[in-house]
């Protein structure tokens, strides 16, 4: 309950009750402290989150689980010493590693260091192959596709959905792949993918109430029917506070967000992009957070918030402050901002 169906409806209240209890139950078994600190990740109670794992620490029980989420939190605080510490004790260790790895591709993109991200992603992805560990492979491939379109960088996006898809059908794979495709504008593709989707989980939560409506609004906006779009996200609007799992998590508010730009409707628009900065522990490392951040400064601009948008463009680069320097929605956000001076 705490771990899969309070967590995919958002209903995070619940999900640390159920949590709590689980960890009374049996404080030895070790996915009680994994789904219990995660909650606590997710409404940005780190220090209870801390405490959890410590809990956890104390029985002497740890997976690779546990590595993330100490990840995670020294994420959140800024901690880059504790990110070191966790990816150090996830070395060596089955499993771990790969997880470790993942979250590590996903912090470097936030801010901006594309070709490290890329470089480690290529490795993993790799390795992943080599040891015959082919969902993993695909997993990497269709964080490298989500990643790249969010960034605007839409034939690596592109090349990246498809290497993912030669190597799955998975479930989190086909829509990731779609996702990023639709993003980048391959919509006939994505189309495809998302029929195989309803077909294939005709009763799955995160498919029907998240995933279909977000890749729904994205064909709409690429058809030049924001209306329609939002009309799409409808039905995910009771559960989109739910942690859908690697990606997805908040990007039917994103999606809302950019059709209310498309209208030109600044102040509804903005309202939206801040849902999803005002919930870190939910998004984390996911590239929607930083993106989210450029949206914002254009949502205020354009509903003539000017101080508001200097200072969203001014959060954005300052995140950006180290980035590579040819990644298109930098120099997206650097053009912006000027005509603002």
């Amino acid at each position: 309950m705490s771990g899969a169906i309070y967590r995919t409806l958002g209903q995070w209240d619940r999900a640390i009750e159920a949590g709590q209890r689980a960890m009374a139950i049996d404080p030895d078994f070790p996915y009680s402290s994994v789904t219990l600190a995660g909650a606590y990740i997710a409404v940005n109670r780190l220090q209870e989150a801390d405490n959890t794992l410590e809990q956890a620490a104390a029985h002497k029980v740890e997976i690779p689980r546990h590595l993330v989420r100490s990840f995670q939190i020294a994420f959140l605080k800024g901690d880059q010493a504790g990110m070191a510490r966790a990816m150090a004790r996830a070395r060596g260790k089955a499993g771990a590693e790969s997880l470790l790895a993942g979250e590590q591709i996903f912090a470097l993109a936030y801010s901006g260091h594309l070709r490290q991200a890329r470089s480690l992603s290529r490795r993993a992805a790799d390795t992943a192959r080599q040891t015959q560990q082919t969902e993993r492979a695909a997993l990497f491939e269709t964080e490298a596709a989500v990643r790249e379109a969010f960034l605007g960088n839409l034939p690596e996006a592109r090349r990246s959905a498809a290497s993912a898809l030669e190597l799955s059908k998975a479930k989190d794979v086909q829509y990731g792949a779609a996702f990023a495709l639709a993003l980048s504008g391959d919509v006939a593709r994505s189309l495809t993918i998302a029929d195989q989707l309803e077909r294939r989980f005709p009763e799955d939560t995160s498919v029907q109430y998240s995933f279909l409506p977000e890749l729904r609004a994205l064909f709409a906006l690429n058809h030049g029917e924001p209306a329609k779009a939002i009309e799409a996200l409808q039905v995910a609007a009771p559960h989109e506070m739910g942690d859908v799992g690697m990606f997805g998590t908040l990007y039917p508010i994103y999606v809302r967000g950019v059709a209310y730009l498309a209208l030109n409707r600044g102040a509804d628009a903005a309202a939206e992009f801040e849902k999803i900065l005002n919930h870190r522990g939910l998004v984390c490392s996911d590239p929607v957070g930083a993106v989210a951040r450029l949206q914002l400064a254009r949502a205020s601009a354009l509903s003539g918030e000017k101080t508001k948008a200097k200072a969203a463009y001014e959060d954005f680069l300052v995140l950006w402050k180290d980035a590579d320097t040819d990644i298109p929605v930098l120099k997206q956000a650097q053009t912006e901002y000027a005509k603002l001076q």
